[in-house]
């Protein structure tokens, strides 16, 4: 994004996503849609009337405040599209379009690895991680965990001196666990603390798969060491294989439920990770094909293309409707079958979506909630 965000455009942003209903998907559809954060948020209201419901726009002066507190605390908002946002992560759909960021910027055009692992691991199992995480950062690996106990602290604090990045599941003013206050602050030195809830957030159960999809997001691949058969690092594995990571797994002795999980992985064919230099071998080939490349449409190309917004036809809407159920359908296929513009497909889907009603499916594609409330 040349030059990056204006002040006003940033605050636009902030306000944007923290709207209720509005995640990463919904926000990039509004601003591909009105040509910007600041006309989207004008037509949030109005939207979510039409699907069936009132949500909250974020005010002004709360996206005010949270920026004051981020900026007495050191931390920046970077945006998709921004030189300092992760570039790997830049091209996985459903990017967050604001990053929190405590640190150093530069540490993320490094080549990233994610070591991730068990909270009650085994002395074995943190040994291991810690000298994978020392021998990758010597070799210029930038280190990506979550900061929770076990193997991922064990990762990170191996990897200060080199530089690694702790992805949060609340606001980066909410240090979980508590007692990682210190680690987190050694780890702003030479690396970097992500984020992408507000601050003052604490982390609920569902916040740490957002946080793994960060993790995996960032790095090219996903090392995890001892996890259990149910485990948030099964979920990191299962969230890089869908965005065609790299999932690797050190093998783990049988009897320990604690590796029931990664070795898993091993049978269902994850790389087999003994040393260091295995994870380099297998990483190797993606860093020579280089960063993958940005999502085809350019939030930083919306915000300056001043789209005009169009309010669809009431037998369009019906026709987008009618298409809908509890089942996903593909978008591409309601545009076809309903012969409807594509922009009037994606208004009504907007509609919905601000209003609760639309689920969107990792496979692209979506659904109806209480579709009972539409026959």
């Amino acid at each position: 994004m040349p030059g990056g965000l204006s002040p006003e455009q940033r605050l636009a942003w902030l306000r944007l996503i923290r709207s209720e209903n509005v995640g990463p998907q919904t926000f990039r559809s509004l601003v591909n849609h009105f040509g910007g954060a600041a006309a989207a948020i004008e037509a949030l209201p109005e939207l979510a009337r039409r699907g069936g419901r009132r949500i909250r726009v974020c005010a002004r002066s709360e996206a005010e405040d949270e920026f004051a507190e981020a900026e007495r605390r050191g931390v920046r908002f970077v945006a998709l599209g921004e030189t300092g946002y992760p570039p790997a992560l830049a091209a996985v759909e459903g990017a967050p379009p604001l990053l929190a960021v405590a640190g150093d910027l530069n540490v993320f055009h490094r080549p990233a690895v994610a070591i991730v692992g068990a909270r009650n691991a085994s002395s074995a199992g943190r040994s291991f991680a810690a000298r994978l995480a020392s021998e990758l950062g010597g070799v210029g690996w930038l280190i990506v965990s979550g900061l929770a106990r076990g193997v991922d602290a064990a990762a990170h604090a191996a990897s200060i001196e080199t530089g690694t990045v702790a992805v949060f599941a609340g606001g980066l003013d909410c240090v979980y666990p508590p007692e990682h206050a210190d680690l987190a602050s050694r780890i702003v030195g030479d690396g970097a603390l992500v984020s992408e809830m507000p601050m003052g957030w604490q982390p609920r159960g569902r916040d740490f798969p957002r946080r793994n999809r960060i993790i995996a997001g960032m790095s090219l691949g996903v090392v995890v060491v001892e996890a259990a058969v149910r485990s948030g690092s099964l979920i990191t594995a299962r969230l890089a294989t869908e965005i065609g990571r790299e999932v690797m797994a050190a093998p783990g002795s049988p009897l320990d439920p604690r590796c029931e999980g990664s070795n898993g992985l091993l049978r269902e064919g994850a790389t087999l990770i003994t040393r260091s230099d295995h994870v380099i071998e297998a990483l190797a080939p993606l860093i020579d094909d280089g960063p993958p490349p940005p999502p085809p449409i350019s939030l930083a190309q919306a915000e300056s293309a001043g789209f005009l917004p169009s309010e669809p036809a009431d037998d369009e809407r019906g026709r987008v409707l009618e298409l809908l159920g509890p089942s996903p359908a593909r978008i591409d296929e309601i545009v076809r079958q309903s012969a409807c513009d594509p922009r009037t497909v994606l208004v009504v889907l907007l509609e919905l979506e601000l209003a609760g009603r639309l689920e969107r499916r990792p496979d692209g594609g979506v659904c109806l909630k209480d579709v009972d409330l539409w026959i």
